[in-house]
C-alpha cells in the first residue's frame, strides 16, 4: 500500500533546489522562485491539475506571515497540500508526490543554448557588402589589408573613379 518515502533523499533534493542559483543561500529555507522550479523540474506541476498558480498560492499558505522563504518542514506540508490536486482520489497521494521530488536535483536544461552560426554566416559574407565596406575585400573574399582602409591619392588630374582616365589625348589630335 504506502511506500516509505526516504526523507533524507528529500531533504537532500530541497537543500539542492533551495541553494540553486543562490550563492549566499545556505539551503536551509528556499525562496518562492526555487518551489516553483522544484514543483516544475520534478513534475508535481504538471500544468493540467496543478499549475504554477496553485504553487504559487500553497506556498504563500504555508510559509509564515512576514517571511519570503519555507523551511523544509512548510515544503513538505505544501506538498502534501499539492498532492490533493495532482493526484485526486488516491489514498497514497502524499507520499506519491513526495516521491517525486525525492532525489531528484535542479535541471539544467535549456538553460544555455548554443548559438546557430547561421546568422554569423550571414553577417560575415563578404560578397554580401556593400559601398565602402565592399572595397575592404577582394573577390575571394580575402581582406586587402591597409590598401582596403586607405583612400589613395591618385594625382592624376582626374575625378576618382573616372573611367575614361588617360584617354583625352587618344580623342583630340594635336
Amino acid at each position: 500500500m504506502a511506500e516509505s518515502v526516504d526523507m533524507d533523499a528529500l531533504a537532500e533534493s530541497f537543500k539542492a533546489f533551495a541553494i540553486q542559483g543562490d550563492t549566499k543561500a545556505t539551503g536551509k529555507d528556499m525562496n518562492n522562485k526555487n518551489w516553483a522550479k522544484m514543483c516544475k523540474d520534478c513534475k508535481v506541476a504538471d500544468g493540467k491539475k496543478v499549475t504554477g498558480t496553485d504553487v504559487d498560492i500553497v506556498f504563500s499558505k504555508v510559509k509564515d506571515k512576514t517571511a519570503r522563504t519555507i523551511t523544509f518542514d512548510q515544503c513538505k506540508t505544501a506538498l502534501t497540500e499539492l498532492s490533493a490536486k495532482r493526484f485526486p482520489k488516491d489514498p497514497d497521494a502524499a507520499n506519491k508526490t513526495l516521491s517525486l521530488v525525492a532525489g531528484k536535483g535542479p535541471g539544467l536544461t535549456g538553460a544555455t543554448k548554443a548559438v546557430k552560426a547561421g546568422g554569423v554566416d550571414r553577417l560575415t559574407d563578404t560578397s554580401k557588402y556593400t559601398g565602402a565596406h565592399k572595397e575592404r575585400f577582394d573577390a575571394s573574399g580575402k581582406g586587402k589589408g591597409i590598401k582596403g582602409r586607405e583612400d589613395v591619392v591618385e594625382n592624376t588630374g582626374y575625378v576618382g573613379q573616372y573611367k575614361g582616365a588617360d584617354t583625352y589625348d587618344k580623342k583630340v589630335k594635336k
